[in-house]
């Protein structure tokens, strides 16, 4: 897999490629900003951008709006950005304009490498990656009316799961229930929060971005 890595702290950068070199990935190039990575990418066309999301010159949402180009200019190019914090906000906002092979992930979890390059390969595979921590947060929040007051407890279960960007394997072998029941409490889902009968990636992403909303 070749990747390139943006991030601002110099010595945080040397640490990503170490750790990305030892798991056998291929850093092809890394940069400070976010000029330097849109450069690097158009050179090199990475299978993955590893990108911290606040970066030169403002350290607020460079990283987000650097992943709406590279998504539109270089398709073939997954996006997987790095926070120091959950930041919800930022999540919706990057569901919003992407709907595949993106990633948001604490900052945290490149310590956990085996977390970081299983995300790398899901997003480069196409999918969309939300980092657990996440969703746990919004868990613990408190809800009033919401579109998610008809939902079970197991179906809130399984949309909390698909928000996190699990496939309906991964949610069985979580929930330790059957693949099959997994796919009746997701059309449940759909049913229930009126999702227009679009493509199964599509109608995934409107009920995650409809939970992260809600809670």
């Amino acid at each position: 897999m070749r990747v390139v890595v943006g991030e601002d702290q110099l010595l945080t950068r040397e640490g990503i490629v170490a750790l990305l070199g030892r798991a056998g990935m291929d850093v092809v190039g890394e940069a400070g900003d976010v000029d330097g990575v849109l450069g690097l990418v158009d050179e090199h066309l990475p299978d993955v951008v590893l990108l911290d999301i606040r970066m030169p010159p403002s350290h607020t949402d460079e990283g987000l709006r650097a992943t709406d180009t590279i998504r539109r200019q270089w398709p073939a190019t997954a996006v997987l950005i790095l926070s120091q914090y959950v930041e919800v906000d930022f999540v919706v906002t990057l569901l919003e304009t992407n709907s595949s092979s993106v990633g948001y992930l604490v900052k945290e979890r490149v310590l956990e490498i085996a977390t970081l390059t299983d995300a790398l390969r899901r997003v480069v595979a196409g999918e969309c990656v939300i980092d657990p921590l996440i969703v746990r947060e919004l868990m613990t929040r408190r809800r009033g009316e919401s579109p998610l007051g008809d939902l079970t407890q197991r179906e809130r279960e399984v949309l909390a799961l698909m928000a996190e960007g699990l496939s309906n394997r991964a949610i069985a072998q979580r929930l330790y229930i059957g693949e099959r029941t997994v796919e009746v409490h997701t059309g449940h889902v759909f049913m229930k929060l009126q999702l227009p009968e679009d493509d199964l990636a599509n109608r995934r992403v409107l009920a995650a971005l409809t939970y992260l909303r809600a809670v």
